[in-house]
């Protein structure tokens, strides 16, 4: 049967929903439960973040992938729009969709440690940035752009080597290498601006944030953090696709 957009719309909805329970979830673990507390027993640190992340994006992938290609990303769905076929008719949809996931990801994941975030941070001024990114650098918002750009275009990049059959085929293995591509990204570019690396993944939480009432939350409180992560990644996921296109899939072998 073939899916209808209806079908599509509800898996990029669900598996992005999936991307942040796993990915807020694993940060709220660490912020809230002990990291950097004396005398608490720590539950996790920068490596659970990493890890968590990409697993979490591994799990997005598998409840999506068969109906909707699995975007989970906007950035991803745009260079797919440019560089793929994919129908740009579907471009904002697919992002409205992967936004309200991530938007319910983030409410699911508040829910289950609100507790947790009174106990911590009674007025929530300090942990917006469980469920979205800010600046390492907040004088320098251009350093985070370029972080963004950078880590995005290699997540797109990667994705269409990883997909692309004619250089190598890895069937149901593909999820997995896709999480631990952004396990790689975190470890290696996850400083300046928190990898986000993902439109949806970061607007959609911080959106929850300003309706929950954390104050700095990068949106309302007048710092005007919010639009590096949204368009940074835009950017980079074009970037990636040229670069792969250009540098490596014309020069693939035909597939037999």
């Amino acid at each position: 049967m073939k899916n209808s957009i209806w079908g599509e719309l509800i898996a990029e909805f669900l598996g992005t929903m999936v991307l942040i329970l796993f990915g807020d979830g694993v940060v709220a673990m660490t912020v809230l439960f002990g990291f950097g507390v004396p005398g608490e027993v720590v539950k996790g640190g920068y490596t659970n973040i990493t890890v968590g992340w990409g697993l979490a994006v591994t799990m997005g992938i598998y409840v999506a992938g068969r109906v909707s290609g699995a975007h989970i990303n906007p950035a991803v769905t745009v260079a797919l729009a440019a560089f793929r076929g994919f129908p740009w008719r579907k471009v904002i949809p697919y992002s409205i969709a992967q936004t309200a996931g991530a938007f319910a990801g983030a409410a699911i994941v508040f829910l289950n440690y609100r507790p947790a975030f009174f106990a911590v941070d009674p007025t929530l001024e300090k942990t917006a940035g469980v469920f979205a990114t800010f600046p390492a650098f907040p004088a320098a918002p251009m350093a985070g752009l370029f972080d963004q750009v950078l880590g995005t275009a290699l997540l797109v990049m990667l994705i269409l080597a990883i997909v692309d059959e004619r250089n190598h085929p890895v069937g149901n293995l593909g999820p997995i290498l896709i999480g631990l591509v952004v396990v790689a990204i975190g470890m290696s570019f996850g400083g300046m601006h928190g990898y986000a690396i993902n439109p949806a993944r970061d607007f959609g939480p911080r959106l929850f944030t300003v309706l929950a009432g954390f104050p700095n939350n990068g949106l309302t409180d007048g710092s005007g953090v919010y639009w590096v992560p949204i368009l940074g990644p835009l950017l980079g996921g074009l970037a990636g696709a040229l670069a792969f296109d250009q540098g490596i899939r014309r020069f693939l072998p035909s597939k037999q």
